[in-house]
């Protein structure tokens, strides 16, 4: 598919997107929780739509209803019996980086073998983490030099152990999520240099959302679950999945370089990493008032900003889109976080805005956007990155001529509505193949 941006200005309110760290982690309690759980306001990128089928292989009952509530009942399942030694299970990720690293300790609670396998960039994702943990909670492992297909078969018995939390949080939550299901009593999880900890706020919330066993919290470095035991049913449970503010990012900035728009739905108090960049945008003088969880963004003269992006690696696209527009050298932190992502993204907006005339310097772990200069609508190529193509489309509302972004259904593992919910706003975007 090929989205064709022509310079625009936007006029107009908008729903954020359904968060998928929300839905996603909300399916995976929703099959711990051994009841009925309710999902309202359910995402249906890619991403969400794996966790569903994941649950649903592992034995949950789904019921999606399109624009209404998922019904999920977990009632009768079992994750110790999952498959069989004569129809061995094959739980397929999709390109979900957080589904993998979440759902396959979740798996682990198995005690047949159960083989996960993936596609696109999440084939060559790292994922040695299982190889070096899981054996030590009698979980046997087999995969492909760290990467996928991978096959697991436990059951995990969980034990004091200690991780690093340096290369991502994800880990940390499937590992949360496995000792709750099992029941975990007066075991510990250490924690070296864990990233990203607003994730695990998120992972935590929900937890307790769906009455799952929790872990104390001992200041992020160790979560401990202590003797009581864990509820064996759950009762009816309610949850609303999070507006994304990592989709609702690119909404923003868009507001803030190319006229005014009214983004609903984001809740400035979630603690998804992500609404960090409302600090960004202030930084950067973006005209804007947050009434609830509406906010208002309208295009006035830009200026440079220094941000640390390390706890939310995410909002490094829609970043270099806002310094793109921003008078004078903008320095962003963490650019060790991009090696691992669906491309290599340091590398990749480099040489994506770079096609555009946009200077950009990798040093160390910060990028330097040197921004002000009308940017050149070009042909650009997502990478097979949703983040890239959505960070190029934001980008070309302002620049001079016609942007074209070639594989631009990258954004469906995320924001399937992205390039629709602009053009309500006034965005001239052609969808051709």
């Amino acid at each position: 598919m090929i989205a064709t941006i022509k310079p625009s200005r936007l006029s107009n309110t908008l729903q954020a997107p359904a968060s998928k760290s929300s839905m996603q982690r909300a399916c995976a309690a929703a099959l711990i929780a051994r009841g009925k759980s309710i999902i309202l306001n359910p995402g249906h990128s890619n991403d969400d739509k794996a966790a569903l089928q994941i649950i649903e292989l592992l034995g949950a009952k789904v019921n999606p209803l399109p624009g209404q509530p998922t019904e999920v009942d977990s009632t009768e399942v079992n994750l110790s019996a999952l498959g069989s030694a004569a129809a061995p299970l094959v739980v397929n990720c999709g390109e979900s980086g957080l589904g993998i690293r979440m759902f396959a300790p979740i798996i682990a609670l198995s005690r047949q073998p159960v083989t996960i396998v993936g596609t696109g960039s999440l084939l060559s994702r790292p994922m040695h983490f299982f190889d070096e943990v899981l054996p030590h909670l009698n979980v046997t492992v087999s995969s492909n030099k760290g990467k996928l297909p991978i096959t697991l078969s436990g059951p995990l018995q969980p034990r004091n152990i200690e991780i690093d939390g340096s290369l991502s949080s994800q880990f940390l939550t499937g590992m949360l999520m496995a000792y709750s299901a099992a029941g975990a009593r007066d075991v510990t999880i250490k924690v070296k240099d864990l990233k990203s900890r607003p994730y695990i706020d998120l992972t935590l919330r929900v937890m307790e959302s769906f009455g799952l066993k929790m872990p104390e919290n001992r200041n992020y470095e160790a979560f401990y679950f202590d003797r009581s035991p864990a509820m064996l049913t759950s009762p009816l449970t309610q949850y609303t999945v999070e507006g994304d503010w990592s989709g609702g990012a690119f909404l923003l900035v868009a507001g803030a370089v190319a006229g005014d728009i009214e983004i609903a739905g984001l809740d400035p108090d979630s603690p998804q990493a992500d609404k960090k960049i409302l600090e960004a945008l202030r930084d950067a003088g973006a005209n804007m008032e947050i009434k609830d969880t509406c906010i208002k963004l309208s295009g006035q003269e830009l200026r440079a900003f220094s941000f640390d992006a390390t706890d939310c690696p995410d909002l490094f696209p829609p970043l270099v889109a806002l310094a793109a527009y921003c008078k004078g050298t903008t320095d962003i932190k963490g650019v060790k976080r991009l090696a691992h992502k669906e491309s290599d993204r340091g590398l990749t907006l480099r040489d994506e805005f770079g096609k555009m005339g946009l200077s950009i310097e990798l040093e160390e772990d910060t990028m330097l956007i040197h921004g002000g200069e009308v940017l050149q609508g070009a042909t650009v190529h997502s990478r097979h990155d949703h983040r890239i193509a959505m960070a190029c489309a934001v980008a070309a509302l302002s620049a001079e001529g016609a942007t074209t972004i070639e594989e631009a259904e990258a954004i469906n593992k995320s924001y399937p509505d992205f390039y629709t919910d602009l053009q309500k706003s006034g965005a001239d975007i052609t969808i051709t193949g």
